[in-house]
Protein backbone atom coordinates (compact mmCIF):
# COMPACT_ATOMS: atom_id res chain seq x y z
CA UNK A 1 0.00 0.00 0.00
CA UNK A 2 1.03 3.46 -0.81
CA UNK A 3 1.78 6.04 1.76
CA UNK A 4 0.42 9.60 0.30
CA UNK A 5 3.01 11.67 1.70
CA UNK A 6 2.14 15.23 2.99
CA UNK A 7 3.92 18.31 1.47
CA UNK A 8 4.18 21.80 3.17
CA UNK A 9 2.61 22.60 -0.45
CA UNK A 10 -0.36 21.49 0.36
CA UNK A 11 -1.09 22.94 3.60
CA UNK A 12 -0.65 26.57 3.56
CA UNK A 13 0.43 28.36 7.09
CA UNK A 14 -2.16 30.25 9.00
CA UNK A 15 -1.82 32.99 11.65
CA UNK A 16 -3.96 32.63 14.67
CA UNK A 17 -5.48 36.08 15.58
CA UNK A 18 -6.70 35.22 18.78
CA UNK A 19 -4.40 35.90 20.94
CA UNK A 20 -3.17 39.76 19.30
CA UNK A 21 -7.12 40.85 19.22
CA UNK A 22 -6.98 39.51 23.08
CA UNK A 23 -4.50 41.79 23.59
CA UNK A 24 -5.89 44.43 21.58
CA UNK A 25 -9.28 44.08 23.47
CA UNK A 26 -7.35 44.26 27.23
CA UNK A 27 -5.84 47.65 26.07
CA UNK A 28 -8.87 48.74 25.40
CA UNK A 29 -10.20 47.99 28.59
CA UNK A 30 -7.42 49.37 30.31
CA UNK A 31 -7.26 52.73 28.61
CA UNK A 32 -11.10 52.77 29.31
CA UNK A 33 -10.80 52.61 33.20
CA UNK A 34 -7.63 54.68 32.85
CA UNK A 35 -9.10 57.63 31.45
CA UNK A 36 -10.15 60.44 34.05
CA UNK A 37 -13.28 61.77 33.19
CA UNK A 38 -14.43 65.70 33.83
CA UNK A 39 -17.62 66.17 35.70
CA UNK A 40 -19.56 69.25 34.34
CA UNK A 41 -20.58 71.99 36.68
CA UNK A 42 -23.93 71.95 35.24
CA UNK A 43 -23.42 76.22 35.66
CA UNK A 44 -22.45 78.28 32.25
CA UNK A 45 -20.25 80.78 34.11
CA UNK A 46 -18.96 84.03 31.95
CA UNK A 47 -15.97 84.10 34.12
CA UNK A 48 -13.40 87.31 34.57
CA UNK A 49 -10.41 87.88 32.87
CA UNK A 50 -7.00 87.75 34.66
CA UNK A 51 -3.57 88.91 33.36
CA UNK A 52 -2.16 86.90 36.46
CA UNK A 53 -4.09 83.73 36.31
CA UNK A 54 -2.21 80.34 36.40
CA UNK A 55 -2.99 76.83 35.55
CA UNK A 56 -3.83 75.08 38.75
CA UNK A 57 -4.06 71.62 39.26
CA UNK A 58 -7.75 70.15 39.75
CA UNK A 59 -8.94 70.57 42.81
CA UNK A 60 -11.02 68.00 44.81
CA UNK A 61 -13.44 70.17 45.79
CA UNK A 62 -15.58 72.48 43.18
CA UNK A 63 -17.79 75.28 44.56
CA UNK A 64 -19.83 77.13 41.67
CA UNK A 65 -21.53 80.29 41.84
CA UNK A 66 -24.02 81.58 39.17
CA UNK A 67 -24.74 85.38 39.03
CA UNK A 68 -27.54 85.07 40.51
CA UNK A 69 -26.30 83.63 43.61
CA UNK A 70 -26.92 79.41 43.03
CA UNK A 71 -24.56 77.77 44.82
CA UNK A 72 -23.56 74.41 43.96
CA UNK A 73 -21.64 71.56 45.16
CA UNK A 74 -21.38 67.99 43.86
CA UNK A 75 -24.38 68.74 41.14
CA UNK A 76 -26.61 69.82 43.79
CA UNK A 77 -27.64 73.28 45.23
CA UNK A 78 -26.07 74.28 48.74
CA UNK A 79 -27.36 77.10 51.21
CA UNK A 80 -24.81 79.26 52.28
CA UNK A 81 -24.96 78.14 55.73
CA UNK A 82 -24.31 74.93 54.85
CA UNK A 83 -20.94 75.20 52.94
CA UNK A 84 -19.13 74.34 56.08
CA UNK A 85 -20.60 71.43 56.76
CA UNK A 86 -20.21 69.86 53.15
CA UNK A 87 -16.74 71.05 52.80
CA UNK A 88 -15.95 68.97 56.13
CA UNK A 89 -18.05 66.06 54.89
CA UNK A 90 -15.71 65.90 51.71
CA UNK A 91 -12.89 66.38 53.61
CA UNK A 92 -13.26 63.41 55.66
CA UNK A 93 -13.14 61.10 52.74
CA UNK A 94 -10.14 63.39 51.38
CA UNK A 95 -8.17 65.66 53.45
CA UNK A 96 -5.39 66.75 51.62
CA UNK A 97 -8.40 67.94 49.36
CA UNK A 98 -8.21 71.77 48.05
CA UNK A 99 -11.15 73.68 47.08
CA UNK A 100 -12.02 75.42 43.77
CA UNK A 101 -14.35 78.53 43.55
CA UNK A 102 -15.68 79.07 39.70
CA UNK A 103 -18.49 82.29 40.15
CA UNK A 104 -19.48 83.98 37.36
CA UNK A 105 -18.46 88.12 36.95
CA UNK A 106 -21.54 89.06 37.59
CA UNK A 107 -22.30 87.78 41.31
CA UNK A 108 -22.31 89.60 44.50
CA UNK A 109 -18.80 89.70 45.39
CA UNK A 110 -20.15 89.43 48.94
CA UNK A 111 -21.15 86.40 48.23
CA UNK A 112 -18.42 85.06 46.87
CA UNK A 113 -16.78 85.96 50.43
CA UNK A 114 -18.74 84.34 52.57
CA UNK A 115 -18.44 81.28 50.68
CA UNK A 116 -14.77 81.67 51.23
CA UNK A 117 -15.26 82.25 54.85
CA UNK A 118 -17.46 79.26 54.85
CA UNK A 119 -14.86 76.93 53.43
CA UNK A 120 -11.60 78.29 55.78
CA UNK A 121 -14.21 77.59 59.05
CA UNK A 122 -14.35 73.85 57.54
CA UNK A 123 -10.57 74.10 57.98
CA UNK A 124 -9.74 74.28 54.52
CA UNK A 125 -6.58 76.70 53.80
CA UNK A 126 -5.99 75.55 50.04
CA UNK A 127 -9.05 77.54 48.31
CA UNK A 128 -8.35 78.89 44.04
CA UNK A 129 -11.27 81.21 42.59
CA UNK A 130 -11.11 80.40 39.12
CA UNK A 131 -10.54 83.01 36.73
CA UNK A 132 -10.56 82.96 33.03
CA UNK A 133 -7.15 84.02 30.62
CA UNK A 134 -7.50 84.77 27.23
Amino acid sequence: MARKKHSSMDEEAQIDMTPMLDIVFIMLIFFIVTTSFVKPSGLDYNKPEANSATKQKSANIFIGISKTGLILMENRQVDVERVTANVERMLAESPEAAVLIEADKDTQHGLVIKVMDQVKAAGVNKISVSAGKD
